[in-house]
């Protein structure tokens, strides 16, 4: 039994999908103008634990945009496009910008090892979806024209304090979201249609029943998540930033236009804060993937440090605790080796590893336990009542949702070789670059006679001793 805490309820509930044979799963994707910091990844690593749990007892359909037009600087929707400044900074095109990034996202994303979408959702490839959702709103009533867009008026939407509560909401009112514009009826009011300026071209912008311009950054998530999951989705996933503007204004637009409750589960990622505050793009502080490699740090040992946190805990980031993380995954790595190596890699399940496999899995299904789990498997690999081979069938399922490379073969470190060796060795990598074959062979018998064998692989030449 899954249970998930829902943002909506301010409390755990018994996860019970609309279909068991269909699971629908939406996820904020990145804005691709920039590099995704690990405080964003973060939040990927516990939405890929919510993939991987719930993909033990449901298919799932797991969609995620990418956000490639339409995200401004700012909440009070003015301000550059996000994309539009990436290009002008980097004195590229949008488009190019947005291949290049989301490109970078992918490989962190998979360095990380978290599981693809079943469907990636670009912005700018749904245009005519979102445009029709914008339409449906102003047939409905929901929406007015001001000199810079079409926005939705959040009074006409009695539930618009639904996810956050009507306190938070009412201060929001007061003006600490956003100074109130001349032509906005409510502070709380957000753009659908942006115009584009008129003072100058815009590198992304597209025809609409309104005029020329782009869409907000809201009406993109909701049109593409209704597009490929129905009116009403399972869950909807992303970091606890989102949850009082993007996502409350996501439920206003979507209930609006179809009647229908957008989403039954809200689920939400705490922040990886620094001991000088959150992690952020504008302020200047904030880490990537290549700057934990840079430093020597394998990407795993990052997402070892995120599953020693819940998801919903805020995990303050150190290089300090990079080291610990990065200790903690070898050690458990040789145990697990040990392990394999006593039972030849040959799982054996029993009634004792099923019970251990239990408990393992009812961690993460009370509300992705990873800290518990993780535990557990420490617990596993030392329990003196599990043989080799059980355990080894416990930690097949204990990998398939930590995904640490646990299970990987370590391939024997290469002695390093005499110098004299070393140098025939060079020597012969250099013959077969020109294709001197003879001089090749040569050197293979005179590597042979110092009592080394070399072998021709694709990733060059291998050397053992005889």
């Amino acid at each position: 039994m899954i249970r998930l805490y829902n943002t909506a309820s301010h409390s755990k509930e018994e996860f019970a999908p609309q279909n068991p044979k269909n699971v629908t799963m939406y996820c904020c994707g990145p804005t691709v103008y920039n590099f995704a910091h690990i405080g964003n990844l973060r939040t990927y690593i516990f939405e890929d634990l919510l993939s991987r749990t719930l993909r033990l007892s449901y298919p799932l359909t797991h969609v995620m945009n990418v956000t490639d037009v339409g995200h401004l600087v700012s909440d009070a929707d003015d301000g550059e496009d996000k994309m539009e400044l990436g290009a002008a900074r980097e004195g590229k095109s949008a488009w190019d910008i947005a291949k290049f990034y989301e490109a970078k996202f992918w490989q962190d994303y998979d360095a990380l090892h978290c599981t693809r979408p079943t469907i990636v959702s670009r912005a700018t490839e749904h245009i005519a979806p979102m445009i029709a959702l914008v339409k449906t709103l102003e047939d409905k009533g929901y929406t007015y024209r001001t000199s810079d867009g079409i926005y939705y008026d959040t009074s006409k939407f009695p539930r618009y304090d639904a996810l956050v509560g009507h306190a938070r909401i009412s201060g929001l009112q007061g003006g600490a979201r956003v100074e109130m514009s001349d032509e906005k009826r409510n502070p709380t009011d957000f753009a659908l249609w942006k115009f584009s300026p008129k003072d100058k071209k815009r590198q992304m912008e597209w025809d609409s029943p309104w005029g020329v311009g782009f869409p907000g950054w809201h009406i993109e998530c909701s049109a593409m998540a209704m597009k490929y999951l129905g009116n009403t989705l399972d869950i909807h996933c992303g970091g606890i930033d989102h949850v009082t503007i993007h996502h409350t204004n996501e439920i206003a637009q979507s209930e609006a236009a179809t009647g229908q409750k957008y989403v039954n589960y809200w689920v939400h990622g705490e922040f990886l804060i620094l001991r000088s505050g959150k992690m952020s793009k504008s302020g200047g502080t904030f880490v990537t993937v290549d700057v934990l490699k840079e430093k020597g740090y394998e990407p795993l040992a990052y997402r070892y440090l995120c599953l020693g946190a819940h998801y919903r805990t805020q995990l303050e980031f150190s290089y300090e605790s990079m080291d610990s993380a990065t200790k903690s995954l070898k050690n458990l790595r040789a145990l697990v080796g040990q392990v394999g190596q006593a039972c030849a890699r040959t799982p054996s399940e029993t009634e004792k590893s099923r019970a251990w496999k239990e408990k393992f899995v009812a961690a993460m299904e009370d509300d992705l336990n990873a800290p518990k789990a993780l535990a557990l498997t420490w617990e596993a690999v030392r329990a003196g009542e599990l043989s080799a081979a059980e355990k080894w069938d416990f930690l097949q399922t204990a990998e398939s949702i930590l995904s640490l490379d646990l299970l990987k073969e370590e391939q024997p470190a290469q002695t390093a070789l005499p110098a004299e060796v070393q140098a025939l060795v060079d020597a012969r990598a250099a013959a077969r670059k020109a294709k001197d074959w003879k001089k090749s062979d040569e050197l293979r018998d005179a590597i042979a006679q110092a009592g080394y064998l070399v072998k021709d692989t694709p990733k060059g030449q291998e050397v053992e001793k005889k």
